[in-house]
């Protein structure tokens, strides 16, 4: 049994898990001194079961995490190296012109991008992948053509790449440098067709990407100086424009949770999630203007989120204790999955283990392509795997249809 590198692999767990030597101490009843020595192997050469079998339930990993390198050297690698195939063919035909013929009226391209639009909220990302393959030349050979001041063919341009942008941000790193030039795009698109809603909706995307790249302060800048800039025209838009500045404030407020708890970044969160509630109150009610899900439920979903982030299970509970499961079962399917799925992360943060499998298992049969075909959603069924002692029949099907063993 190698027990030399215990003390390395503990230290590695930790770091990932947010938890300084003195939040992991103070869980293990232990000082911070004491968990230096145990990280630099100054303690004894073969920890106490006791002892291992506690680290592993507050880092959230398996006991035989413990004892190899292995799973260390698999998260290090950052993922899977390519994509899925639904998302390989969208990501083939973004770098070529393809001769597309006789280009569709607008209209009909609209009604496409309706469906593709359904399919991202219905969680059907295999047909998604296949129809945006072949939407996005269509699009662009439409902005293409149009007439210099015809904003409508660069508006459907800019809302096909955000829809792709979204869809690629699911995959993770396999496909996180093509999800940024993506909304880069469709940034700039918005930008040419001079709408504000469409400026506002892609500039959520490439906030979404900054968060993903490790950029969260300027991400949250620049969520915050869209949202200011474009206020005035968006109130303007009624529904559709309040939707899309509330839903810039969200972005705002996960960018501010994504680079770690410190009291700024508490109080930032704090501050645009209250923004975004500012603007659901004017709206009056959920929403799904412009495919957003806007509302009060999605601003409370968010407040879960939020404290997900900055690894506060209990906040994060509590929180969703607040939402009516009536409202939150009228917001779209790939929504109420991802909510699944974040609360499965609130109630392992808070050694709820069976909560959380319940939590995955719901989400797989709600949404499997969310659950199954996502690199961190397995990584998560993984973790209450490991965390659990006794998987129930349910939980170890979920992790074998994740490619699990259990």
């Amino acid at each position: 049994m190698d027990t030399a590198g215990i003390g390395r692999r503990i230290a590695y767990w930790r770091e990932r898990r947010g938890l300084t030597q003195e939040d992991f101490g103070r869980q293990m009843g232990q000082t911070r001194r004491w968990v230096q020595d145990l990280e630099g192997g100054k303690r004894q050469q073969d920890p106490r079961l006791s002892v291992l079998v506690r680290a592993t339930e507050i880092l959230r990993i398996r006991m035989e995490d413990m004892w190899s390198d292995a799973a260390v050297t698999n998260k290090q690698t950052g993922g899977p190296t390519s994509p899925p195939a639904e998302a390989a063919d969208v990501i083939r035909v973004l770098y070529v012109r393809p001769e597309v013929g006789l280009v569709p009226p607008l209209s009909d391209l609209s009604r496409r991008l309706v469906f593709c639009c359904e399919a991202f909220q219905a969680c059907h990302y295999g047909a998604l992948g296949r129809d945006l393959a072949a939407l996005l030349p269509l699009a662009q050979a439409a902005a293409d053509a149009s007439s210099p001041g015809a904003g409508e063919a660069h508006v459907l341009l800019s809302r096909t790449l955000q829809l792709t942008a979204s869809f690629l941000h699911k995959y993770g790193s396999a496909t996180a440098i093509q999800a940024a030039v993506v909304a880069d795009r469709a940034l700039a698109a918005a930008e040419r067709s001079g709408d504000p809603v469409a400026i506002g909706a892609a500039a959520r995307r490439v906030a979404k990407s900054l968060t993903r790249q490790a950029h969260p302060d300027a991400a949250r800048a620049f969520a915050v100086g869209t949202a200011h800039r474009l206020a005035p025209d968006l109130e303007r838009r009624g529904p559709v424009g309040l939707s899309t500045l509330g839903m810039l404030y969200l972005n705002a407020a996960l960018a501010a949770s994504g680079g770690g708890r410190t009291p700024t970044s508490v109080c930032q969160a704090a501050e645009h999630v209250a923004e975004a509630g500012e603007a659901a109150a004017r709206l009056g009610s959920d929403m799904n203007a412009d495919y957003t899900s806007f509302g009060p439920t999605n601003v409370g979903l968010h407040e879960v989120d939020v404290a997900v982030r900055f690894e506060d299970g209990w906040d994060a509970l509590r929180a969703a204790e607040t939402l009516s499961a009536e409202a939150v079962d009228g917001l779209s399917r790939e929504r109420r999955a991802r909510h699944l799925v974040t609360m499965a992360r609130a109630q392992l943060l808070t050694r709820r283990k069976a909560d959380a499998a319940v939590s995955l298992v719901k989400a797989a049969h709600l949404a499997p392509e969310e659950i199954v075909g996502r690199a961190a959603s397995v990584a998560l069924v993984g973790d209450v795997l490991g965390a659990t002692a006794r998987p129930d029949q349910g939980l170890r099907d979920l992790a074998r249809r994740c490619g699990l063993p259990a």
